[in-house]
């Protein structure tokens, strides 16, 4: 048995509310004794769509031993389900670029001789359109073609410490005392123009993924430090996709569990790099 991304869920955090399961056209989740549960290592893909209607912060992704992913016994199962089903499933694919599940899934469908509910009949082809904005492909460049002239000289670094990743700060690191800490998803410094002078100054950074990265070991990462350290505010810089809220229920469990009165907030920032909160 092989090493893979797979979902866990956290069952002290899961309330049941069922917020996943629509959002898991494989079927891999269902609510069972009043709690989320992974029936089968086969179903789950280790995408994450899940992940971010959770209002609870309890499932993340994780790499452990698991059964492989099998596409036909994915369909097998979806297809009982019906053609929205199916449609939603596809999306899915299509939007994490998943190309040889979508061929599975289409060489599936056309064997059992079923309908392809995203297919243009005009053309023959499949339209699959991207709905995930975590992984859904934008191009920008039409928007701003024109070169801006600069208008103002080349700006300073704010960052204050090494290293940044959540992984590899050490919860003991002087820096950390007294601080105002930013914990920013890694995508936000590249699409937020103002990250360092609106966001990072005077600050302590923390990075990391919240999708693909052990959010466990970020939430024993992070009480270690609201306990050791005395830390003055938190804020979460993260951008708008669902992958991203995650970590918000993560960061405020921390900082309930230190015991202390922390100042929390969050600054979310859209794919196109405007701040929005």
């Amino acid at each position: 048995m092989n090493k893979r991304k797979i979902i866990k869920i956290n069952e002290e955090k899961c309330n049941g509310c069922g917020l996943c399961i629509p959002n898991c056209p494989e079927g891999a989740l269902q609510i069972i004794d009043g709690k989320a549960r992974l029936i089968s290592d086969l179903f789950c893909d280790g995408l994450g769509a899940c992940i971010g209607h959770c209002p609870e912060g309890a499932i993340t992704i994780v790499e452990r031993e698991a059964g492989e992913y099998e596409e036909k016994k994915v369909m097998a199962n979806i297809v009982k389900q019906g053609k929205n089903v199916i449609k939603a499933h596809l999306k899915h694919l299509n939007d994490h670029n998943e190309t040889r599940y979508l061929n599975q899934a289409l060489a599936y469908l056309k064997e059992e001789g079923i309908e392809n509910p995203l297919a243009d009949e005009s053309k023959g082809k499949p339209v699959l359109p991207c709905g995930c904005p975590g992984t859904k492909v934008v191009d920008f460049r039409k928007e701003g073609a024109a070169k801006k002239p600069e208008s103002s000289p080349r700006q300073e670094s704010e960052l204050r410490q090494w290293p940044v990743q959540t992984m590899l700060v050490p919860a003991h690191a002087p820096y950390l005392d007294g601080a105002d800490l930013l914990i920013a998803a890694d995508c936000v410094p590249f699409a937020y123009a103002g990250f360092h002078n609106q966001l990072l100054k005077d600050k302590i950074l923390l990075v990391g993924c919240p999708k693909l990265d052990d959010i466990g070991i970020y939430a024993q990462k992070l009480r270690e430090i609201f306990k050791g350290r005395d830390i003055k505010s938190v804020t979460y810089a993260h951008m708008e996709v669902p992958c991203c809220f995650g970590l918000v229920e993560t960061i405020k469990s921390a900082i309930s569990d230190s015991g202390k009165a922390i100042p929390f907030k969050e600054a979310i920032i859209s794919i196109k790099g405007e701040r929005i909160k």
